[in-house]
C-alpha cells in the first residue's frame, strides 16, 4: 500500500470530494431542498446514478486481500493501550479505580481500551480479572498521616551558626577598612 500525503496525490477521491461540494450543492439548491429528509433523499437517487456513470470496472476481478495471519487478534492489536501502576492494594486508576482480582506481584499493567466499547488489563498478554471500586477502602491500621511540623523563623542571635557567620562577617568588614 502506498499512502498518497496530499490533496494532488489522491486523485480520483480528491475529484470526487470536488463534486459533491460543487456540482451536488448546486443541484440540490435547484432542486429547492431545504431538509435534511429531502437532501438525504435526493442523494439515495443520485448517487446509483453517478456512480452508473463514472464508475470503473477493477482490472482483477480476483479477490487480492491477504489473509488474517493465524494467531493476530484484531481486538487486540486494533485497540488503544495505556501503561498504568499498579498501587499496593491492587488498584488501577483508569477514568475510574478497578480493583485486580489476580494475585499478580507487578508494578505496571496495560490497560486496552476496544473498539466496540470493553475494557481489558493485561499483564505480559495476560488477562487480569477486574472489578469497578467506587472509593477506595480505608485500613483500620493505616494512620493519619501527623501535619507536617511548621518551620520556625531565623536562629537567635546567640545560635551556634549565627555567632559563626556573624563573626567571619565582622572580620571580613574589618579587614576591609583602612
Amino acid at each position: 500500500m502506498i499512502h498518497a500525503h496530499s490533496p494532488q496525490a489522491k486523485g480520483r477521491i480528491e475529484r470526487l470530494f470536488g463534486t459533491f461540494q460543487d456540482r451536488v450543492i448546486k443541484e440540490m439548491r435547484l432542486a429547492e431542498i431545504t431538509t435534511m429528509k429531502e437532501a438525504k433523499r435526493f442523494l439515495a437517487g443520485d448517487l446509483p446514478i453517478y456512480n452508473r456513470r463514472f464508475s470503473l470496472q477493477p482490472a482483477q476481478a480476483a479477490d487480492l486481500h491477504r489473509p488474517l495471519p493465524q494467531g493476530l487478534d484484531l481486538n487486540r492489536a486494533l485497540c488503544i493501550k495505556t501503561e498504568r501502576v499498579l498501587r499496593k492494594d491492587f488498584t488501577v486508576a483508569h477514568r475510574t479505580l478497578y480493583q485486580i482480582q489476580d494475585n499478580v506481584r507487578t508494578a505496571r499493567v496495560t490497560v486496552e481500551e476496544r473498539l466496540n466499547g470493553t475494557m481489558r488489563i493485561t499483564h505480559q498478554g495476560l488477562r487480569l480479572r477486574y472489578h469497578v471500586i467506587t472509593t477506595r477502602q480505608v485500613l483500620a491500621h493505616e494512620t493519619p498521616k501527623a501535619p507536617l511540623k511548621k518551620r520556625r523563623g531565623p536562629p537567635s542571635p546567640d545560635h551556634p551558626w549565627r555567632k559563626t557567620f556573624v563573626s567571619r562577617k565582622k572580620k571580613e568588614a574589618s579587614a576591609a577598612i583602612p
